[in-house]
């Protein structure tokens, strides 16, 4: 991913070439109640309490009200959920307010997750930020106006790797790992999310818009226990910042 101007990004380059600089360091950090652990908010999730003490995950951390972070994996949550360390630790956070934990609240939280970012990427593609299908892709990839390259879960190998190569080039990057990510999303998936038939592949040519995509992209591959680096996400900087509290 090119770097957009002042603002600095992780590596979305693999095996060599130009690259920004990490901002997990620059992101403000929140504890997660249940492993005691700081990391960069937008790793972490966001759960708030309704006023009458529902306990729901707040995907894109913008719920008014009290809240409290979580950094575990949604396998993790479901087990603290089932365990009681879950009530335990918020009852701590909320300071004895009364609670409602849903039994499936893991699931519910990677199902908000889904749709923070598959909102996102509808917003994108109507802001005429996004490329769809192969032939628009390879010819704005070799143009040098992608900026952030995807694929369906299911895509295959073939379709990832032509674009990718066409994206090298038009990056004069050749030789070096840049390639597109692979979404947590299948086609299907995609394909509901953007309103078109068969979506496997996916680009976008506007730096902030990849910025605002990467947002919910990394909070939904840290709850799914998929490590963003390995994945080729950038971090935002500057974005999804918390006025809301704790």
């Amino acid at each position: 991913m090119r770097n957009p101007h002042n603002e600095p990004l992780s590596s979305d380059r693999s095996g060599g070439g130009p690259a920004g600089t990490s901002t997990k360091e620059a992101q403000p950090e929140r504890k997660c109640v249940l492993t005691g652990r700081h990391d960069a908010r937008g790793e972490l999730v966001r759960l708030a309490l309704s006023p009458d003490g529902d306990v729901l995950p707040d995907a894109l951390a913008r719920a008014p009200g009290r809240g409290a972070w979580i950094g575990v994996s949604q396998t993790d949550l479901a087990a603290a959920v089932a365990n009681g360390k879950l009530r335990g630790a918020l009852a701590r956070a909320f300071k004895g307010a009364p609670l409602s934990i849903p039994a499936d609240l893991a699931e519910r939280t990677r199902a908000a997750l889904t749709r923070a970012l598959t909102d996102r990427l509808g917003i994108e593609l109507r802001a005429g930020n996004m490329l769809l299908g192969t032939e628009k892709i390879a010819q704005g990839a070799r143009a040098g106006a992608v900026v952030w390259l995807a694929h369906a879960s299911d895509a295959g190998t073939d379709g990832p790797n032509k674009l990718a190569q066409a994206w090298r080039v038009g990056e004069e990057a050749e030789g070096t790992g840049l390639k597109g990510t692979i979404l947590p999303l299948d086609r299907a998936a995609l394909s509901v999310a953007l309103g078109r038939d068969n979506v496997v592949h996916l680009a976008l040519i506007d730096a902030a818009a990849a910025e605002r995509v990467a947002v919910p992209l990394r909070r939904l591959l840290h709850f799914l226990g998929s490590e963003p680096d390995t994945a080729h996400v950038a971090s935002a900087a500057g974005e999804d910042i918390d006025t809301k509290g704790t």
